[in-house]
């Protein structure tokens, strides 16, 4: 046997220790895995360091998509499917790979509510009267979030013209009956459904958002909120979801509902990715007049304020004119205030002036059908050729049987509304729009004053979600919930996950401020996420094996 002299030991050592170290690099490179069910965009933005491309990510999602959309459960979210995000993904991980980083959204999955306006994609608002309808460019804020990386994996259904476009709320019973559309269907989108409960539906307006990202289709997505659009929908699918102070989000680009009322919002899994959607989206736009007073308010990075023990030392009031129509819910809500206490807040009982309370559903439907049937119009003349321009004109279509019209119970509530809506010039609409919500404003500015309060508190929704097709008295019940008080003062609303019913039905609560208290919300949001962790996979849509990704 030959003699192993030192030079060949020291050799055949470091030829050793050169294997043993590749080894070690071949193992690590497949110890990384990121499970999308759990991940916040902070995880992502790991995992794209760590070598995960956005190709792998957005084929993960769409494995969800295809497993439980169209088949299994049939969530029926998703309008329209984009069939290039493989492609924009693989043209955005070419950018990272040349040293190009966006921020934080590059490269990351979202939907949109089918009513924002993409260049590339069809716009429908649900209507099938709008199938085909491509916009000549994008809505201001989905610009700003391609500028800033974002795919855009698919378009999802949401409430027809969402919802109060054609509703029959304040109607007399016999045509209340008629045009009860149900709960989460639309002409263009078909029926979604809950993936929580299949029997209910996901509320609307922005229902389609709502289901999408409870069922994990994308990482976040954006709905609309005119009375509570976000954030029913946020509610009934266990999601977080913000409504905005009117103005911090541009409505350029936005099928309009009610211009006075309307703003975008974001939905996600996490109040993490909340802020960091929302910063991405701010900012003063020429085309909406609305945004010039954010001028000094907006901030582009909300995440310095997703702290614990934001909640130390605030005084949160809790609206209880809300309780008391759910049992479940309410013991949830009252959970979640001895959470409140115990992480540092002082607690106050609450209640709005009953003059708030009366008048805010009559004051939103009369303002609501009169700048719809005008501001419908303005958007309408940016369709091409062949595609109604009026809502004279839309009311003349569902109501031809040449049609084929498929909400027939739409049709009947978009009669009623062109039949009542004001003109923009009428005495009455003026006084409600200039009047009567600078008293709402005022009483509820009352209510922050009296308690020195920094938020308010409530149920979101004082009932769980309800079945698709709802009995009559749940369906009298649906404008109890006071989301809306938020649209007619322009204030934010964030809503976090709370737990859930005995039934296994989602409960969240809702943190109502001043104008331009988003920073101190998150921070409320965060801190009572953190400690609850009450977020949960629906039970028809769970886990797959393509959800957790090795790279």
């Amino acid at each position: 046997m030959p003699q192993l002299t030192v030079s060949r030991f020291s050799r055949l050592a470091a030829s050793s220790l050169f294997a043993a170290a590749l080894s070690l690099t071949a193992a690590n490179a497949q110890a990384y895995t990121l499970d999308i069910d759990k991940a916040t965009i902070p995880d992502i933005d790991a995992a794209f360091k760590n070598g995960l491309s956005s190709q792998k990510l957005v084929a993960a999602y769409l494995e969800r998509i295809k497993a439980y959309d169209k088949q299994g459960p049939v969530i029926n979210a998703v309008i329209l499917l984009n069939p290039k995000a493989l492609d924009e993904a693989a043209r955005l991980d070419a950018e990272r790979k040349a040293g190009k980083v966006r921020g934080p959204l590059h490269g990351v999955p979202i939907v949109l509510k089918d009513n924002f306006d993409t260049f590339d994609l069809q716009t429908t608002g649900g209507s099938q009267l709008l199938e085909g309808h491509v916009p000549p460019d994008d809505a201001f804020v989905v610009k700003k979030l391609r500028d800033a990386g974002a795919v855009i994996v698919a378009k999802v259904n949401l409430s027809e013209w969402a919802g109060s476009g054609g509703s029959v709320s304040g109607a007399p019973e016999e045509i209340a009956k008629k045009g009860r559309v149900p709960n989460g269907f639309s002409s263009a989108g078909g029926q979604t459904r809950n993936p929580h409960d299949l029997t209910r539906g996901p509320s609307g307006s922005s229902g389609g958002t709502g289901a999408a990202i409870a069922a994990g289709f994308a990482q976040f997505g954006l709905g609309t909120d005119t009375g509570g659009s976000v954030r029913g929908p946020s509610s009934a699918n266990g999601i977080v979801g913000l409504k905005p102070t009117r103005g911090l989000m541009s409505r350029d680009g936005i099928i309009p509902l009610g211009l006075s009322f309307d703003t975008g919002g974001p939905m996600g899994r996490s109040v993490t990715d909340i802020a960091i959607s929302l910063g991405a989206m701010t900012g003063v736009d020429a085309a909406d007049a609305a945004t010039t007073p954010s001028a000094s308010q907006f901030k582009t990075d909300y995440t310095p304020y997703l702290k614990k023990g934001s909640l130390k030392g605030a005084r949160i009031g809790i609206a209880r004119d809300f309780l008391g129509q759910d049992a479940g819910t309410d013991q949830v809500v009252e959970q979640s205030v001895a959470t409140l206490k115990k992480l540092g807040a002082t607690v106050f009982d609450v209640k709005y002036p009953d003059f708030v309370l009366q008048n805010r559903q009559g004051i939103y439907n009369t303002v609501v059908s009169a700048e719809f049937k005008h501001d419908l119009a303005e958007y309408l003349k940016t369709t091409q050729a062949g595609y109604p321009k009026t809502l004279d004109e839309v009311v003349a279509r569902v109501n031809d049987p040449k049609t084929k019209y498929r909400s027939p119970e739409k049709a009947v509530a978009l009669n009623y509304t062109n039949s009542v809506a004001l003109t923009l010039d009428d005495p009455l609409y003026l006084a409600t729009k200039n009047q009567a919500l600078a008293a709402t404003k005022a009483g509820v500015d009352a209510v922050f004053a009296k308690y020195k309060l920094d938020a308010i508190v409530y149920p979101t929704s004082p009932k769980p979600a309800t079945p698709i097709i709802p009995d009559e008295a749940t369906a009298r019940a649906a404008g109890l919930s006071p989301t809306n008080i938020a649209n007619q003062t322009g204030y934010p609303d964030l809503i976090v996950p709370a737990g859930m019913t005995k039934d296994g039905l989602p409960v969240t609560i809702s943190f109502f401020g001043p104008a331009w208290s988003e920073p101190k919300l998150i921070g409320y949001g965060y801190d009572f996420e953190q400690a609850t962790h009450a977020i949960r996979l629906p039970k028809n849509t769970p886990a797959l094996k393509s959800d957790v990704i090795s790279y």
